[in-house]
């Protein structure tokens, strides 16, 4: 006599490794399995309101950062032109200057992504939206 046993199914919500609240001990995974790490929060400036002061700090923070890693930055002739171009930018008023700064604000986050320098370089675009308002 042959006992064939059904193939127990999953349970609802086992083994998926994914939970959406409650108190999580083990480490996250994605839906294939993988381990997720180096995850990063980001907070859009839109409708918050940052002084120049602000933006200006970042910007030098920026640019130290730069400085201190330009060996390794692929394009770091570009980020350095960039960081000039918002500074010109910062203290004229006109419409060209807010076209430059808003170029800026969507052209930064891609030139650093992957660098040593994507914090401080986001950092500064979304100070730069939040002051453009």
């Amino acid at each position: 006599m042959v006992v064939r046993r059904r193939r127990q199914e999953n349970e609802p919500g086992h083994g998926s490794g994914i939970s959406i609240g409650g108190n999580n001990i083990a480490p996250l995974q994605n839906v294939v399995g993988q381990n997720i790490s180096h995850v990063h929060q980001s907070a859009s400036a839109e409708g918050t309101t940052v002084d120049l002061e602000t933006v200006r700090d970042l910007l030098a923070a920026f640019r130290t950062e730069v400085d201190r890693s330009a060996e390794g930055l692929r394009n770091e002739q570009v980020l350095r032109a960039m960081a000039d171009s918002i500074d010109t930018s910062l203290t004229a008023p006109d419409a060209q200057a807010q076209g430059t700064l808003r170029g800026a604000v969507q052209a930064l986050p891609a030139l650093v992504a992957g660098t040593v320098v994507q914090q401080g370089g986001e950092a500064l675009a979304h100070a730069l939206a939040g002051w453009l308002g």
